[in-house]
This record gives C-alpha cells, sequence and structure tokens, in this order.
C-alpha cells in the first residue's frame, strides 16, 4: 500500500500537481508536510439530470472516406485504409499516418486533435511531451495505455506546423474515428481540446462552458476536458483537468 501511494505521488508531482491533486475516490488520500489547498471540488455525474446534446450542425464527411463507416470494415483493414490515405491534403507532407493505439475492447476512449512531429515519425499518438502528461495523467485516476484505453486523433495525418485541423480535414477523417468509435464500443470518451470536442459534439465548443458535463455521441457519453499540449503551456489548468479526470470515472460508477 504504501508503496502504491508513494508511487501515486510521484505520478502527481511528475505532472506538477502534488500536493493539490488528491484521488477523489481514495478513502485515504496521501499526507504531505505541506498544507495545500484543498482543489475545487468536481462536479458529481449523479447532478446531472440527463445527458446534454447540443443541437449543433455536425460537418457532412467527404465521400472519399465516407465509404469507410458503409464498408463495415474490421480493426486490420480499416487501420490500412487511414495509412494508405489520400482524401484530403494532409497526406501530402506526412510522414506516417496515425490510426492510433491500445485496446481494441476498451471501457475509456481518449481523442486528441492530431498527430505532431514525432507522432508523425513514428505513427503512433501522444509520444511527444504531450504524452507523458497523458500517461501520467492517466495513472492518476489508475489507467494505463493499453490497458482499457484507446488513444486515437480527430484527424490521422499531421498538420503541417501542428496547426489546427481545418474543418473539412476532420469532416474527410471523422468516418475513420466513427468506425473505431464502433469497433471499441466504449462506455465513455474523454475529448481533449476543442479540436475533439468539436468532432464528437458536432459545431463549435467552448471548453470551459461544457466542463463538469456528461454530454452524448451516438449515446456514448462524452466528457471534454484540456488537451496535455495546452495544460504544458498553462499548468495553471492542470487541477481542472484533474477535476474532469475525476468527473469521467466517477461517471462510470
Amino acid at each position: 500500500m504504501v508503496g502504491a501511494m508513494n508511487r501515486r505521488a510521484a505520478i502527481l508531482r511528475e505532472m506538477g500537481l502534488a500536493p493539490v491533486w488528491r484521488l477523489r475516490s481514495s478513502p485515504a488520500a496521501e499526507r504531505t508536510d505541506v498544507e495545500a489547498p484543498a482543489p475545487v471540488s468536481a462536479p458529481q455525474p449523479e447532478q446531472q439530470q440527463e445527458r446534454v446534446r447540443p443541437t449543433l450542425a455536425v460537418p457532412v464527411p467527404s465521400s472519399a472516406a465516407g465509404a469507410v463507416v458503409a464498408a463495415g470494415l474490421d480493426w486490420d483493414t480499416l487501420e490500412s485504409a487511414i495509412r494508405e490515405c489520400r482524401a484530403c491534403r494532409l497526406h501530402e507532407r506526412r510522414n506516417k499516418a496515425v490510426p492510433g493505439v491500445g485496446d481494441r475492447q476498451a471501457d475509456w476512449l481518449f481523442v486528441g486533435e492530431g498527430p505532431g512531429a514525432e507522432e508523425d515519425q513514428r505513427g503512433e499518438p501522444f509520444v511527444g511531451q504531450a504524452g507523458k502528461l497523458l500517461d501520467a495523467m492517466l495513472a492518476a485516476i489508475g489507467l494505463a495505455r493499453g490497458r482499457n484505453v484507446y488513444i486515437a486523433n480527430a484527424v490521422k495525418c499531421r498538420p503541417p506546423g501542428n496547426r489546427t485541423p481545418e474543418a473539412d480535414e476532420i469532416a474527410t477523417c471523422q468516418p475513420y474515428l466513427e468506425r473505431q468509435i464502433e469497433l471499441i464500443q466504449p462506455r465513455i470518451i474523454v475529448a481533449l481540446g476543442r479540436p475533439a470536442a468539436q468532432t464528437l459534439l458536432g459545431g463549435e465548443v467552448k471548453i470551459n462552458a461544457v466542463r463538469g458535463r456528461l454530454l452524448d455521441h451516438g449515446g456514448i457519453p462524452v466528457v471534454v476536458t484540456y488537451h496535455p499540449a495546452y495544460l504544458l503551456r498553462n499548468p495553471h489548468d492542470k487541477a481542472k483537468a484533474w477535476e474532469d479526470l475525476c468527473f469521467a470515472r466517477a461517471s462510470l460508477g
């Protein structure tokens, strides 16, 4: 028990959140010699009367990628289609497409924005500094990459200069993500950042306006939080992300 507590404390220190971040469901949070202010309580899922279904315009996928869903591709064929995709301009400067990684029958699906430079080289999502922070965030709530977790992105190829994906690029790639969701059948989806949230919810989203609420994507609850890359630039919002992850975990019961 002591070893596990020390490991958790080390994870939170690495994230720059100890001793403020404490796992809310733990019956006895770690003691520290520093008296830190208590974090703001995360909203509890039982406070939600119903999932919020935003009335937003859903982007129409391009015909080039739209056949992916209709074809009902299996995992291997789907990933091959993603790696070979030429449906939008993002393929022109990519090194490798990045389908996703993890447990194909996971309860948890984390969706980010798109690959960065390191992801583009390796063909795996979240392997840079943002990926290290995401791994620490997962560990802090008892999860791990590849164990009951699948990680994907809204677009599967790196936008030049790590710019935000354009609406038509997201729409073209969206059928791939939708097919991944169909195959995984996750119990919950965590949208990491605004582009991912807008892809899943179908329109303009402001993170601060939807945090702490159970949203909905095709009958699957969605929780929106900040992208790890944003948290690296704005560490003061890490505590909010922690609240969001606690809220997501509590919503599963």
